[in-house]
């Protein structure tokens, strides 16, 4: 079918943000994507859909593309984020190996469980109709949906789009501007202590977003507050989900705080979130060379110059923090210059004892999290403490 009258239909829909990773059989509709919309290269399927779930969260309704093979790199946010969160994200996945349709060998397994995938993870879906006039009421069906807070994934098979070719692009050259390496001795404070000066900082225009784990709960008990996020799953997904929310909102300072398991997930998102550069997202790195929340099982992370790595990726700023007092320093320079920035910083292996954890539901968190960005009055009135 006509590509582009099919991407016009999205469009008077009110989908305007898109993320993918490329596939032949989507090719037309992502190139259509790129020409015409909003739309994030992702290094991985699930990098797609936390960058497109906060996309939604920052008013953006969003819609993620993918071959069937990557859905499994998808799964851990489909179940572990989009589902806890109720975020409503339209799908499009493509059917490689589709039983019967000659095809490599690697998809052969895949194209016999994508849709029993698909149900088990408890996302509707339809096949996309090849003819036009049925598809524009499938959109309607699946946009029904959204508006129920559900996903909904087409399922496209080959020859579905008719050829739409990419428009020339323009790659953007970002470079690191400042980088400060190590130099003197880690204070090492504890996670707590860390979080504490960052929460100190914030102001009515800041979004805090925290790492699944000990991070989110710590935080939750400092203060809980309706511009945090507490990151539940979906580990290795809060930057990705800090550069959609900074995209989609560029009024707000997004405060991402991430820990050295999560992040060595998926490094990957380094690139993409250096690439895009949102002037308006801080990213800071809290380690502790452990999965602490799991028995304290090491990290690799003693091996990895995340500040160097950082820089390369196109960050503004790259700076090794060796103390609280220099984390505040940095914060509030942040907020006056701006520019997308990493900060790294060494903390101890502790944390609180009988730590709480939050007993506000994540979909709850996510609702009043829209009403502050909508300039709910009570939210902003819930944040200044008032």
């Amino acid at each position: 079918m006509d590509t582009k009258i099919f991407g016009e239909e999205l469009r008077k829909l009110g989908f305007t943000f898109f993320s993918g990773v490329p596939c032949s059989y989507l090719k037309s509709l992502i190139n259509y994507s790129i020409n015409e919309f909003d739309y994030v290269a992702a290094a991985n399927e699930g990098d797609a859909v936390a960058i497109a779930s906060a996309a939604y969260i920052g008013g953006q309704k969003s819609v993620v593309l993918m071959q069937n093979s990557g859905l499994t790199n998808a799964v851990s946010p489909l179940t572990s984020l989009i589902y806890p969160f109720r975020i409503p994200l339209l799908g499009f996945v493509s059917l490689r190996g589709e039983p019967g349709v000659p095809d490599e060998p690697q998809h052969e397994l895949m194209g016999k469980i994508t849709t029993n995938l698909l149900e088990l993870m408890d996302v509707e879906w339809q096949y996309l109709s090849g003819d036009l006039e049925e598809a524009k009421k499938q959109l309607i069906q699946a946009n029904e949906q959204i508006s129920r807070n559900r996903p909904f994934f087409f399922v496209v098979k080959k020859g579905t789009f008719d050829a739409e070719p990419l428009k020339k692009q323009q790659n953007s050259i970002r470079s690191n501007r400042i980088l400060r390496c190590a130099h003197k001795d880690n204070q090492m404070p504890a996670r707590h202590e860390a979080l504490a000066v960052i929460n100190s900082v914030k102001d009515g225009d800041t979004i805090q977003l925290a790492t699944t784990g000990k991070t989110g709960r710590e935080l939750y008990e400092i203060e809980d507050a309706s511009n945090n996020l507490y990151m539940v799953g979906s580990m290795g997904c809060v930057s990705s989900f800090g550069l959609g929310l900074a995209l989609s909102q560029p009024g707000k300072n997004i405060v991402v705080i991430d820990g050295d398991g999560s992040l060595l997930m998926r490094m990957g998102s380094l690139a993409t979130n250096g690439y895009y550069s949102p002037n308006n997202m801080i990213h800071i790195l809290l380690d502790n060379n452990a999965h602490e929340s799991t028995g304290g099982q090491s990290t690799v992370s003693h091996n990895i110059d995340f500040v160097n790595i950082a820089a390369s990726c196109g960050y503004t700023r790259a700076i090794h923090v060796h103390n609280l007092e220099e984390l505040k320093a940095c914060l509030q320079e942040w907020k006056k210059t701006k520019g997308l920035t990493f900060l790294y910083m060494k903390i101890s292996m502790q944390s609180k004892d009988q730590l709480a954890r939050p007993s506000i539901k994540p979909h709850e968190v996510k609702e009043r999290l829209e009403r502050f960005i909508k300039n709910d009055p009570l939210m902003i009135k819930e944040v200044d403490g008032s």
